[in-house]
């Protein structure tokens, strides 16, 4: 029994420790985002806080007009700027011009996207091993988009092929997109859930062009095309890119990563059978983050976590950026309300009671998130 517990904490404090390591890189990268902007503009930054209230006394310490804290919760971190909704003083966020507003509310998130996209960059640069071989077709589900695809081309003696994928059928590209492994294909399909995509296959040595759609909801087990896969040949072979061809995927993965992000959470959300079937939770929260991180580092190793990281601050980035009040995205709102309202402003109280409102809201939602990722994790 002890023995059991004492490996269970030290799996434990290995995904924690990271997780925390992750979140505080991310949230100073963000926060460092509005600090430095209003800094830029001469808006006056009370409080740069990690961490959320109360306060670690005896930790702080005060530079220029600025505090600097650590705080007990280890949910975030935060920046504290005069008068946020309040303009009467001119060195006030409120009382500055909307586009200065702006610029500072946005800030943040365009630290994390960009941190993301050198990230992403960086796990290009790395050497890694990849799955090389050739992704062919060991089964067709009948009365499927693989089964009815429409194939053009011609085959080696000049005869028209015969319609619909076919087992046997090699799979070379998706959308432009080279398939040297399952994985690859997998990714590739559901990056352009819900479209009718372009793929190129081999066929008796002949090159074909197929038109097949990724199904939204789909029966479960046969996937959006409804097509088994096998992998022919494999073998790894290591892979890396100089930074020149690195930072282009970088910011391709980031692309590729916000479009996936949508497919499946929209997948989610159309209470699909196949997504249900999976057993993943729609949202996770701290808890949920470190388990996943723990699960990087045991399978995949420590190198992964540079993608994970990207990832996280790419998400850390949309979900602020939301129309949330409290968020970065709900106090944009408000500013783009101005901008609509002919710059006549809400009530400086109105707009606090809606921000506090919001933080309610959303702690409340972090705390039953919690409460169901650690239910999870005894289950």
């Amino acid at each position: 029994m002890n023995l059991v517990l004492a490996v269970d904490g030290i799996a434990i404090v290995r995904a924690v420790l990271p997780f925390l390591g992750i979140l505080f890189l991310l949230v100073i990268i963000h926060e460092m985002g509005h600090f430095f902007a209003a800094k830029a503009f001469g808006i006056k930054v009370l409080e740069f806080g990690i961490g959320l209230p109360p306060k670690i006394k005896g930790i702080g310490f005060r530079r220029g007009e600025t505090e600097y804290t650590l705080n007990w919760l280890p949910l975030g971190g935060f920046v504290r700027l005069l008068g946020e909704e309040d303009p009467t003083d001119p060195r006030s966020l409120a009382a500055a011009p909307r586009w200065k507003r702006l610029t500072v509310l946005c800030a943040g998130v365009v630290m994390n996207v960009v941190l993301a996209i050198i990230l992403f960059s960086v796990g290009f640069m790395v050497p890694r091993e990849r799955s090389m071989g050739v992704v062919s077709i060991a089964e067709v589900f009948p009365d499927t988009p693989a089964a009815i695809a429409q194939v053009d081309g011609y085959m080696q003696d000049g005869s028209d092929p015969d319609q619909g994928l076919q087992s046997g059928d090699i799979i070379a590209t998706v959308n432009g997109r080279e398939v040297l492994n399952i994985q690859e294909l997998s990714f590739a399909i559901r990056r352009y859930l819900g479209e009718v995509q372009k793929w190129e296959i081999v066929r008796e040595g002949s090159s074909l062009q197929a038109s097949v759609l990724a199904r939204w909801d789909p029966p479960v087990g046969q996937g959006p095309t409804g097509l088994m896969v096998g992998s022919r040949y494999p073998y790894t072979e290591t892979v890396w890119y100089y930074p020149w061809d690195a930072f282009p995927k970088g910011w391709g993965a980031m692309v590729d990563t916000i479009v996936l992000t949508k497919n499946e959470i929209q997948l989610r959300l159309s209470g699909s059978e196949a997504a249900l079937s999976a057993g993943e939770p729609l949202f996770t929260g701290p808890v949920g983050i470190a388990e996943a991180t723990g699960d990087v580092i045991s399978k995949v190793g420590w190198r992964s976590l540079i993608e994970l990281t990207a990832l996280l601050s790419l998400n850390l980035g949309i979900f602020n950026i939301l129309p949330i009040p409290m968020l970065d995205g709900g106090r944009v709102l408000f500013v783009l309300v101005e901008i609509v309202r002919g710059g006549r402003r809400i009530s400086p109280e109105r707009e606090a009671l809606v921000h506090l409102m919001g933080f309610s809201l959303l702690i409340a939602g972090v705390i039953a998130i919690t409460y169901f990722d650690v239910t999870r994790l005894f289950t």
